[in-house]
Formats: structure tokens, C-alpha cells, sequence
């Protein structure tokens, strides 16, 4: 039985992809995080991975350091987790003789923060934010010492949703389930989502049936409006959601105020809300041969099902 090395395992993607092999595949699973948090034989430290004799054939890079919304975080702290660290599990790989597949989870932010066009891998990366530049980092770091006997695959996810997640499509939901009229339907935008499972199949996939070592982008079959979105999170909730179609000079009005006040409609709310960012998933599923377990919009039902618990 082939070994698969997963890192950052108790994070939202972790746990998941942990629950989708477990079922799924066939493998001994080996954990390396801060802190030994399974115990047992097949859970280790960093400091215990570096310096044992741990191997394993597949290697799926996923800890690395989130993009702080409230901009609390300096710079060297993103260096630091997703550049050195990705550097430093990334050489092991290269020296461990068993050693096949590994799978980095970078991020879209490491091409582009914002997009006015369909996002592919041919964009020219322009990360502004120390999050996107230090992925784009680690990802450079990479391809460039892509071996020839080895399969190394940059995925670069959109917005990940699922079941117990929780940031901004769980607070919008939130507002939805009480009753408020969602303000911003006066601007119109398309933007991509990628469900948990979609994700967690993929890597199985690549496990399982090698492609081209490269950077692929993640993201489920078609981009969703926020409209849209409020919509499904209605029908989940077996009603109608109200959507207000506000002049968009009483709305920007609005967020003026709220980056003054700290108010709960601020610009930096507005633009996630309404902001265009579409991401062709084309290249690895023509890759890879194969069609997503959920449409866009299954996804994101199981993931608004699960809030009502």
C-alpha cells in the first residue's frame, strides 16, 4: 500500500481531503504538522520530519498561511510559512528515493488579486499582496527544480467552499436566513467558486493518474453572480430572498461612510461582493480526462445545507 504524506491536515481542506480518501482510496495516510496532533506512528512534528527518515510517495503540500482580510499579518510571516517551509517539505521530497507525487496547493491570488478577463495559466502573475507574492514565491521555487522521474503539480484554487466552512459566504448567509434584503443588487458580476469535493477529487485523481507536472487552476464549471448566489441561498432555505436594487450612487455613498464609521458596508465588502473574478478550470480537466462530481451550483447547495445545521 502506497504512503501519501499530507501536511497542514487539520485545516478546512485537510480534514475534508482526509474524510475523501479515507472512503475513496486506498492509501496509508501520514501527517506532518506544528504539532503532533494525531499521535501514533503515522503523525509527526516538522521538527521530527526533517530530521527522521520519513518517507512517502505522495506528498500533499496544504499548510501554509491564509490571506489576512483584516491585514494584521507582516510580510516575513507569509515568507516565512508559504514560501520557506513549502522550499523545505519540497527538498525532502526530492531526496526521498520513494518518493512520486506532489501536490502544492498555491492559490489564484498568486497570478492576480484582481482580473477584468477569464483568469487562465497563461496570465503573467502580478501578485500585489505579500500573500499572493510569497505563493507566487514557493510556486517559482517549484518549476524551476521540476525533476524529471517525479510528478509536481501546482493547484491554484478559487474561493473553496464546503460543508463547517466558514468566512464570507457563511455571514452573507447569515444575513440572508434573517430576513435582510440584500442591498447590492444593482451590480451585476460573475465570479468562481470551487467546492470541497471537486477539490478533494482532483487530488485523488492525479494520485491516481499522473499528468504533465505544471500550474493548473482549480474551480468548479461556471462562475456564479452574487445574485445568483443570494438566490440559491434562498431556495435552501425553502424562501424567497430579497434583493434590494439600490442606486449604485446611494450605495457607494454608503461605503464612504463605512470606511469612516467602520461600519459593516465598507469598500472592502463591496468589492468582494460584487467584483468579477472568473477562473477557467479548461486546462486540467482537458488534462486530466475527466468531468467534476458537482456542478457549480450542487456545491453550493450542499455547502448552504450545511449551515442550517
Amino acid at each position: 500500500m502506497k504512503k501519501t504524506l499530507i501536511t497542514g491536515s487539520t485545516g478546512f481542506v485537510g480534514i475534508n481531503l482526509i474524510k475523501y480518501l479515507a472512503i475513496n482510496a486506498e492509501a496509508s495516510l501520514l501527517f506532518v504538522n506544528r504539532k503532533n496532533v494525531y499521535g501514533g506512528e503515522n503523525s509527526y512534528t516538522y521538527t521530527d520530519f526533517f530530521n527522521g527518515d520519513v518517507s512517502a510517495h505522495h506528498y500533499i503540500h496544504l499548510a501554509g498561511k491564509a490571506h489576512d482580510l483584516k491585514q494584521t499579518s507582516d510580510d516575513e510571516e507569509y515568507f516565512k510559512v508559504n514560501f520557506e517551509l513549502t522550499k523545505s517539505i519540497f527538498d525532502r521530497f526530492l531526496k526521498d528515493r520513494e518518493a512520486e507525487t506532489f501536490i502544492y496547493i498555491s492559490s489564484v491570488k498568486a497570478a492576480k488579486d484582481s482580473i477584468n478577463e477569464v483568469l487562465t495559466e497563461d496570465a503573467l502573475p502580478d501578485p500585489k499582496t505579500a500573500y499572493g507574492r510569497s505563493k507566487r514565491k514557493a510556486e517559482e521555487y517549484l518549476m524551476n527544480n521540476v525533476p524529471a522521474d517525479k510528478n509536481v503539480y501546482i493547484l491554484r484554487p478559487c474561493m473553496i467552499h464546503g460543508p463547517s466552512n466558514k468566512g464570507n459566504l457563511n455571514l452573507l448567509y447569515n444575513m440572508i436566513s434573517k430576513g435582510i434584503p440584500y442591498p447590492l443588487g444593482a451590480f451585476e458580476n460573475k465570479r468562481s467558486f470551487l467546492s470541497i469535493e471537486n477539490l478533494c477529487f482532483l487530488i485523488h485523481q492525479l494520485i491516481k493518474r499522473p499528468i504533465e507536472s505544471g500550474i493548473y487552476n482549480v474551480a468548479d464549471d461556471k462562475p456564479i453572480s452574487t445574485n445568483e448566489l443570494v438566490k440559491l441561498m434562498g431556495d435552501s432555505m425553502g424562501k424567497k430572498a430579497t434583493i434590494l436594487t439600490l442606486p449604485k450612487k446611494v450605495i457607494l455613498g454608503l461605503v464612504r461612510m463605512g470606511d469612516v464609521f467602520r461600519l459593516p458596508i465598507n469598500s472592502e465588502r463591496l468589492q468582494k461582493l460584487t467584483e468579477d473574478y472568473v477562473v477557467s478550470n479548461k486546462k486540467l480537466l482537458e488534462n486530466m480526462t475527466v468531468e467534476l462530481p458537482l456542478s457549480s451550483n450542487e456545491g453550493l447547495r450542499q455547502t448552504f445545507n450545511s449551515f442550517k445545521k
